[in-house]
This record gives C-alpha cells, sequence and structure tokens, in this order.
C-alpha cells in the first residue's frame, strides 16, 4: 500500500514504495492523500516526514500517463495538501528528485537530502514544463537565477548547488536518509521552527525587471533555437516575480495546456521513447551471456582514435592506443592529455581525475601490445585495403574471441570480416566526432555478427554513456547513406542559382546546427573528395561534387587552409562569400548545362530533406533500420537534427505527411529525373494503405 505510515516517536515516516523510481502513479498519489489526512488527525503525530523506500525519491511522473492523461487525486491536488497540513512536514531526499518528485518536494516544508543526491525539473527536455506549481514554488524558494537555470536547462543540480541556493534547507551526514529527516523534523519541532510554506514566500521584484529577464533570454537564444517550452518557462518565473502566487498559478495552467498540445511536446516525447526502444533489437534475447569487456585497443591515434580513446577512459576502462608512427602516437597522446587539461581549467575535472584518466591510457607502436585486449576498434584512414589489412594483422594477435570493430563511416564491414577468424566477432561501431561528446554509436550489425557480440556492444554503448543505435550492412549505414542526399540537393541547388549562404541559412534556420555546405568547410572538403576516390560513381552525382573537387584540386581545403567554399579571415571562423567558388560554380552550371534560376527557401528545405527522408524509408523497406524511431535518433544525436522535430521520419510524418512528402518526390522524379528521385516502395504503401511509420518494424 501507498502511504504507509510508520511511527517513530512523534513523527510520523509516510513511506512511498513504487519502484523501480517511484514514480508518482495514482495509487502513489492516492496513497499520499490518505496518509496526509489520517496523519493530521492523529495527536500521537506532531511532525512528518515524507520516504521513499528504493534508490531514489520520487524521480518524477508515471510517463505511461502521458498519452492516457492522469486520474484523479491530480499531483497539484497533493502538493496542495502538503502545503495545507497544520504540521510540519520534511521531504527526505536521496538519488535522483526530479521533475513531480522536486515539485512534491517543494509543497512540504523542509527539505534534507543525502550527500549524492540531484534535484531537477528536466520537463523542458519533453518540450513542456514543471506543471504541478513548480514555475510559481521554485522562484519564491530558491531564487530567480537559480529557478530559470533549473527548469530551461532541464539539467539536474547537486545537493550541494541546490543547498546553496536554498532549494534544500540540509544535507544529511549519514547514509540514513530516512533517519537523519526524522531528527531533523525533531529538531524543527524543538525550537518552534515555523511551518514554511513556499506558496507563501515573497520575491522582491526590483532586481527582476523587463531588462533582467530580456538579457537572460539573450543568453539562451542561441542554445534553445526554434524551441517552445524554454520561451513558457521564461514567461513563468516572470509571473513568479509580477503576480501573486494564484494568478502565477492561473498562468501555469494556460501554459501547461497549451503546452500539452504542442506538436514539439509530442516530437520530443517521442524521442525520448525512441532512445529507450534503440537498444531493444529484434529477435536478441535478453537473457544472452554478455561477453567481458574490460581492455580496449584502438587502432589509430587521430582526431577519432583519440576521442574514442577518451570515451572508455572517461568511463574507467583501460585503454591501449596503437599509432606504428613514434611521432604520430606522441602527438595523439599529447592531444588527449592537452583536451583533459583544459577540461579541468574549465572546472570539469580537477588535476587527480586528469591523472587517474591518463593512467588508463597506454600508447604502443606494437600490435603485440594488443593480446590480452577484449575490444580492438580501428579507427585508421577511409580505405578498405588499409582497414582489410589492419584486421588481418589483428587476427594473428589478439584471442580468437577478442571483438573486432571498424569505426569506418561508409566501408562495407561484410568485406572487412572476410580476412578474419570468427567472423562473428566482427561488427561496426561508427563513432561520430568528436568522440568523446557526441553521443551516437552506430552499431553496425554485419551478416556473420553474434548476437552476443552485438548485445554485447549494445550493453558497452550504455557504459560509456552513448546512444547505442544498430544499423544493417549497406553504403554510408543509416547516417551517412540519408546524408548523401542531403549534401548533393544542397550542392545542385547552388548550381541551379541558390547561393551558399542561402543554402546554409534556410538549413541553420530549420533547426541544423549548420548548414551542410559551411559544416563540410569545418570537417575539411579534402575528406569527400579522398573518399570518392576510390567510390563507385554510382554512390555520387558528379555535378554535385564537381565544385568541392576543384577547390581542393586549388588547395582551398576548409577552414584549415583559411578557405574552401567560403574565404575566411585568419583566426575567424565565420564564412564569407567567396568570388573564386562562385566563379567556379557559374563555370559548373554552364559545363553541365543548367540553366540558373531563382530558388525559394522552401524548395530548398523539401529537396534536402525529402532526399534525406525518402532513403529513411528505403532503409527501412531494405531492414537495414529496425524502426523508423531508431533513424530519428541517428540523426538526432549524430546529425544535430533538432530534437524538437522529433527526428527526420517523425517530421516527415507528423509535420509534412506522408501522402505531401510523396507528392513532392514524384514532383521531383518529373523535373530532374528518377535516378536520385524514386519514391520509397515503402512510403508508396503506407500513403496508399494509409499506414503509419508506427507499424513498421523490423524484424
Amino acid at each position: 500500500m501507498q502511504g504507509e505510515i510508520e511511527k517513530r516517536g512523534n513523527i510520523g515516516v509516510i513511506w512511498i514504495d513504487n519502484p523501480p523510481v517511484n514514480a508518482i502513479s495514482q495509487a502513489v498519489r492516492e496513497g499520499l492523500m490518505t496518509a496526509l489526512a489520517s496523519a493530521s488527525a492523529d495527536d500521537e503525530i506532531h511532525g512528518m516526514v515524507l520516504a521513499c523506500r528504493g534508490r531514489t525519491f520520487m524521480a518524477g511522473a508515471d510517463i505511461s500517463e502521458f498519452a492516457s492523461g492522469p486520474k484523479p487525486p491530480g499531483l497539484t491536488e497533493v502538493i496542495d495538501a502538503l502545503s495545507a497540513s497544520p504540521k510540519l512536514i520534511v521531504a527526505a531526499l536521496f538519488g535522483t528528485t526530479y521533475g513531480g518528485g522536486f515539485e512534491v518536494a517543494l509543497g512540504c516544508n523542509y527539505r534534507i537530502s543525502d550527500a549524492s543526491g540531484k534535484i531537477g525539473l528536466p520537463e523542458v527536455k519533453l518540450g513542456i514544463f514543471p506543471g504541478a506549481q513548480g514555475t510559481q514554488r521554485l522562484p519564491r524558494l530558491a531564487g530567480v537565477d537559480f529557478a530559470l537555470k533549473l527548469m530551461v536547462s532541464g539539467n539536474p543540480a547537486s545537493s550541494k548547488e541546490a543547498l546553496s541556493a536554498g532549494a534544500i534547507d540540509r544535507i544529511a551526514e549519514t547514509n540514513d536518509i530516512v533517519a537523519a529527516a526524522v531528527a531533523y523534523a525533531n529538531e524543527l519541532l524543538s525550537e518552534d521552527a515555523p511551518l514554511r510554506r513556499t506558496h507563501e514566500m515573497a520575491i522582491d521584484p526590483v532586481p527582476y525587471g523587463k531588462e533582467y529577464f530580456d538579457t537572460f533570454r539573450k543568453s539562451i537564444a542561441r542554445k534553445t533555437r526554434g524551441m517552445n517550452a524554454p520561451e513558457r518557462c521564461v514567461r513563468l518565473v516572470e509571473a513568479a516575480v509580477d503576480l501573486p502566487f494564484a494568478e502565477g498559478i492561473k498562468q501555469e495552467r494556460k501554459l501547461i495546456l497549451e503546452a500539452m498540445g504542442d506538436p514539439q511536446a509530442k516530437a520530443l516525447q517521442h524521442v525520448f521513447f525512441a532512445e529507450r526502444l534503440a537498444n531493444k533489437v529484434p529477435g536478441l534475447s535478453r537473457d544472452i551471456e554478455l561477453k567481458s569487456v574490460e581492455s580496449v585497443g584502438i587502432i589509430g591515434a587521430g582526431t577519432m582514435g583519440g576521442g574514442i580513446g577518451m570515451s572508455f577512459i572517461n568511463s574507467g576502462i583501460p585503454v591501449t592506443i596503437l599509432e606504428l608512427d613514434k611521432e604520430a602516437l606522441k602527438k595523439g597522446l599529447g592531444v588527449i592529455q592537452k583536451n583533459y587539461e583544459s577540461s579541468a581549467k574549465k572546472g570539469r575535472f580537477t588535476e587527480a581525475q586528469v591523472t587517474e584518466r591518463m593512467n588508463l591510457i597506454t600508447g604502443t607502436t606494437s600490435y603485440d601490445d594488443l593480446v590480452g585486449t577484449d575490444l580492438v576498434i580501428e579507427a585508421v584512414f577511409e580505405n578498405m585495403e588499409v582497414k582489410k589489412e589492419v584486421f588481418s594483422t589483428l587476427n594473428g594477435v589478439v584471442r580468437p574471441d577478442t571483438i573486432l570493430a571498424s569505426n569506418t563511416s561508409y566501408l562495407d564491414i561484410d568485406e572487412i570480416a572476410t580476412v578474419v577468424e570468427n567472423p562473428e566477432r566482427v561488427l561496426g561501431m561508427h563513432f561520430f566526432s568528436p568522440a568523446n561528446i557526441m553521443r551516437l554509436l552506430e552499431i553496425v550489425r554485419a551478416e556473420k555478427t553474434s548476437p552476443e557480440v552485438l548485445a554485447t556492444v549494445l550493453k558497452l554503448a550504455k557504459t560509456i554513456g552513448k546512444v547505442g543505435t544498430v544499423a544493417g550492412c549497406c553504403y554510408g549505414f543509416i547516417g551517412n547513406r540519408m546524408l548523401s542526399g542531403y549534401g548533393r540537393e544542397a550542392n545542385l541547388l547552388v548550381l541551379e542559382g541558390a547561393t551558399s549562404e542561402q543554402v546554409d541559412r534556410v538549413l541553420y534556420d530549420f533547426g541544423m546546427p549548420m548548414g551542410v555546405i559551411a559544416m563540410a568547410d569545418l570537417a575539411g572538403i579534402d575528406i569527400g573528395y579522398r573518399l570518392r576516390q576510390g567510390m563507385d560513381e554510382s554512390h555520387y552525382d558528379i555535378r554535385a561534387t564537381y565544385v568541392a573537387d576543384q577547390l581542393v584540386e586549388m588547395g582551398r581545403l576548409g577552414q584549415k587552409t583559411g578557405a574552401g567554399t567560403y574565404d575566411y579571415e585568419p583566426g575567424n571562423r565565420t564564412p564569407i562569400p567567396s568570388p573564386v567558388t562562385k566563379k567556379i560554380i557559374a563555370e559548373a552550371a554552364e559545363k553541365f548545362g543548367i540553366t540558373q534560376r531563382k530558388i525559394s527557401d522552401d524548395e530548398i528545405i523539401e529537396r534536402c530533406f525529402y532526399s534525406l527522408c525518402n532513403t529513411g524509408f528505403d532503409l527501412l523497406e531494405e531492414g537495414m533500420a529496425y524502426r523508423a524511431s531508431d533513424i530519428d535518433i541517428v540523426y538526432i544525436n549524430g546529425y544535430g537534427f533538432p530534437a524538437w522535430r522529433g527526428g527526420p521520419m517523425h517530421w516527415a510524418e507528423h509535420s509534412v505527411g506522408l501522402d505531401k512528402m510523396l507528392d513532392g518526390i514524384r514532383n521531383s522524379a518529373e523535373k530532374f529525373g528518377d535516378r536520385w528521385w524514386k519514391p520509397s516502395p515503402l512510403l508508396e504503401r503506407l500513403v496508399e494503405d494509409g499506414g503509419s511509420l508506427r507499424d513498421i518494424q523490423n524484424q
């Protein structure tokens, strides 16, 4: 039963026990209301402690109620009852007190936390905001600055930060948080402490006028670009400053209804569930025996190899990095050291933590030092023969059961596996740059990859803080195969009359972190150039790559040389339109018989993203992606597709409409031919049958 009361002297401990995270379900809410009424009427109880069993205090709403809506009593009703209690209530916080759980704590008179506890209001990440009075109670309790930071970022605060702001009142000196809370309640009663009610607290409005909030909005503008929920949070904190509590609550109720109907909320909640679904592979048993990965070898000490190494040592897994050239190895290890020292200067690590991490990494120039590793990841130049040579060498050195992975972005894992005995241990682990920061790990399941190896790497992805998503073995896998059409259309649009800066602006305004042309300059346009040297021309359009190829052959490689598609001033990364590029574009248009015309912003969106999505439908049709939501996760976490749009496939279905997208693809096929614009058969079937992507899952 939820809300069981345990008497400890004159303190009534109200227990909640709803594993695994004590979500505030209808049964919990009902139990709390009953217990509050009972404890309030019991003359032997002078004060209460709100406590939870398990690993955490209430960690938020019951997500199963998102679709159906909560049943009474509502959470605000519970919080009102806590706040109105005639007897003192202390909330005993531990673990992760998030969302509605923290709002419940705000309804209590006092809050005590264990030393490792965290509080947070992460609702903004679901496209909503704390809708159970948190927007009005927290600023009154802990101040406007802290409330805005917690609500707008959605990131948690440590117990130390919460104590400093006044969001909690004490950090327990014992591991028994309930005993500490009972002692604290007795102490408060002995001091005749007031029943501090957050709704009765006042905010001095003088420091928080229009100028303050205008400045705050400017400070978050770049990070929250395109999002609706952060602005609603700011408006509600403004209401807490300017209005009485009851009026602020009216504003909160009005905006929560608006937020719940916002397509962005639906998109972000789709992403929330999609991330949790991504590591569930159809047909892969949960009971499968996982292989032990206690040491990792990495071939290549360049940018990718170093970043991959940092991902593992950040999680306490020892790494051996192999680089045959001593100077390259020294340089690579130096870059890792410099990265950690830079983070330490910013307060992200202590000096001791930097030393601890560097002690987990060993450099070598000999394959023999990889003999005892459990996993080896190859991160060398993107060339099939080079990679096969590496795998062939590894085959003769490491144990027969050592997992062998390639970090290739495009190449055929099945072909790489042909040089290895026991090819069932081979798969792709495609990290994204910078590998120690980017969350996505695209796990490529080759034809012979064993279920044990796949399951092990999926679990390992979680261990190192990555979102692991499984892709089939095809050219470019999920992400880069789709990206090829996106980039192709952007470059063709430039030949047809759009400017590079127009294309980049439109894609940026859509929500992408950068336009695709500026992104190529940042990465280096020579990367694609080198990749195409060994690539079959069936994979790309020579018209779309012509300008980039000419620029590379002129030595204009992007930002690193001070000029690529754009020009760059020394020490400045701001792209400047280049007359050199403009001339090459005009020559290319003439060479390929393209008559330039005015291109609308809408056409740029359609051409770039319809092409990308059409390839996504093909991937589903071919079984290269298990679910449409997996594609969404790849694009959000690997390519910066705006999460508030739900990912490209969610956007295709819920923002554009599958029928409209199919019409657009067919129109492009009529105008430009069907080499690149052949509609996906899956998309055609879905439109014809009135089907949904939710129904598509490859077994």
